[in-house]
């Protein structure tokens, strides 16, 4: 394979074609379900997949075909096929987005793409929108030097943002199309930095729900209540308090596990590659310090262990409209992350029950899970993958791959895990410091696009190489 070339043929469809249709992505607001309940009336989800498709069907790849998948009162899924030869490949990517978030620096926004210093910044560019290009981008630059290929299918979804909760029913419906895979190739994950490419080893699950506190039918004056109605919010502090000691943030031993040697040693590789940046790549304020003092710690606190975020208050007015009232309920959702070995359905039920026994004072407390999410560690990489791997970084980063956890989840890595254990995965993505997925500024570092995809390329023409 002429490196070369490659990096010629795929930097000319990066800069040529998929930036500006990205630019046209980035304008739809096709929020996830989860965050558009009425997202088939509003139509930005066929907005999406129909920019997309089009911009597949432009592509010169032989043999190539397409179909937009519908299946009734479930999001859509885009569907790739390209025959090839040796092996059976699927692909892996998603075009529905988070919310708009607020703090977006001056001129930028959730769908105002804008690129400087070699940045697209807007929601979705780099969570997931650029997958499916640099999907077939990849396949595009191995066919333009008359190179082998495996056969690949290449699917995006767009509910992954929500849970993936739709997906499993697309995995049964296509199961006959998707067949066996012997690789996976997930382009929705993080890098540590954008000197190398970085391989995803685990992700995070999930367990999610909105805990609710009612203490009255109604409001009623402070000066009134006080002193003889409780709190809505000081109950659901202590509800809290149930799973997370509120000094150090620890939670519960049943939502913790063992941490490996391996996962120690791994740690202190990630710490030491990234140095300063583990801290640096977070936006902080003022004097805040973080969880730990050990940069190593910090890797095994954010990949290997668990932790609860407040994410979204509701019963309160904006302080600027906020009367002498006692609020008669706060709601607060709830987003815990879990350790990759944690079955997500166990611990939800043990938090539902921790939350909802004994209420505080008699109180109406209820907490509505979502779908929870076990997480995902991969299998060992074969000889041949870890070396095509180890190869594609050096030629087109110039530098060694890492390997890391990941603290964030992709639903659909455990999905296939279970039911293909003996397939190997590729697991990366462009998310690295201050790309800011799901928050304001996200951006896409398009340089790191272009090297990636042109990684996979080589390991789609060395898989079709193996025997």
């Amino acid at each position: 394979m002429n490196g070369d070339a490659i990096r010629r043929h795929v930097g000319a469809m990066w800069n040529e074609s998929i930036v500006p249709t990205l630019h046209e992505y980035i304008r739809i607001p096709n929020k996830s379900p989860a965050f558009d309940r009425d997202w088939e009336e509003h139509g930005y989800m066929d907005d999406a997949a129909n920019l997309l498709v089009k911009w597949v069907a432009q592509t010169d790849i032989t043999g190539l075909t397409h179909r937009v998948v519908r299946l009734e009162g479930r999001t859509p899924v885009i569907l790739v096929d390209i025959p090839g030869e040796r092996g059976n490949v699927l692909m892996y990517g998603h075009f529905d987005k988070q919310p708009e978030f607020t703090g977006w620096a001056d001129g930028l926004g959730p769908w105002t793409p804008i690129e400087k210093d070699g940045r697209l910044y807007g929601r979705g560019g780099a969570d997931d929108g650029y997958a499916i290009f640099a999907s077939l981008a990849a396949i595009s630059a191995l066919q333009a030097q008359n190179l082998p290929h495996p056969r690949c299918l290449i699917l995006i979804e767009s509910c992954e943002e929500s849970g993936s909760y739709d997906l499993p029913s697309y995995i049964d419906h296509l199961s006959d199309e998707i067949g066996e895979p012997d690789l996976v190739i997930c382009l929705d994950a993080e890098c540590g930095n954008y000197d190398q490419l970085w391989l995803t080893t685990s992700l995070r699950g999930t367990l999610s729900g909105t805990l609710n506190v009612e203490v009255l039918s109604e409001g009623v004056h402070s000066g009134a209540a006080g002193g003889i109605v409780p709190s809505s919010f000081r109950l659901l502090r202590q509800l809290l308090d149930r799973v997370e000691n509120a000094v150090s943030g620890e939670l519960l031993n049943f939502l913790q596990v063992p941490i490996t040697a391996d996962v120690r040693a791994q740690a202190d590789q990630v710490a030491s590659t990234l140095g300063p940046t583990v801290l640096d790549r977070f936006p902080w304020s003022g004097s805040t310090r973080p969880t730990a003092t050990s940069s190593s710690e910090l890797v095994i606190a954010n990949t290997w262990g668990s932790s609860m975020a407040v994410v979204g208050l509701a019963g309160a007015p904006d302080p600027s409209n906020a009367g002498n009232t006692l609020r008669p309920s706060t709601a607060a959702k709830l987003v815990f992350r879990l350790p990759p070995s944690l079955d997500a359905d166990e611990a939800a039920n043990r938090v539902k029950s921790t939350f909802e026994k004994d209420p505080p004072q008699g109180a109406t407390v209820s907490f509505s899970l979502d779908s929870p999410q076990t997480g995902w560690h991969a299998n060992s990489l074969s000889p041949s993958l870890l070396t095509s791997l180890e190869q594609s970084s050096e030629t087109f980063f110039g530098a060694p791959m890492m390997t890391m956890g990941t603290g964030g989840t992709i639903p659909f890595m455990k999905m296939l895990g279970d039911r293909f254990p003996a397939c190997h995965f590729f697991v990366t993505g462009v998310l690295g410091p201050h790309s800011n997925a799901h928050g304001p500024n996200e951006f896409l570092h398009v340089d790191t696009g272009i090297r990636v995809t042109c990684c996979v390329a080589q390991v789609l023409a060395d898989r079709a190489l193996t025997p």
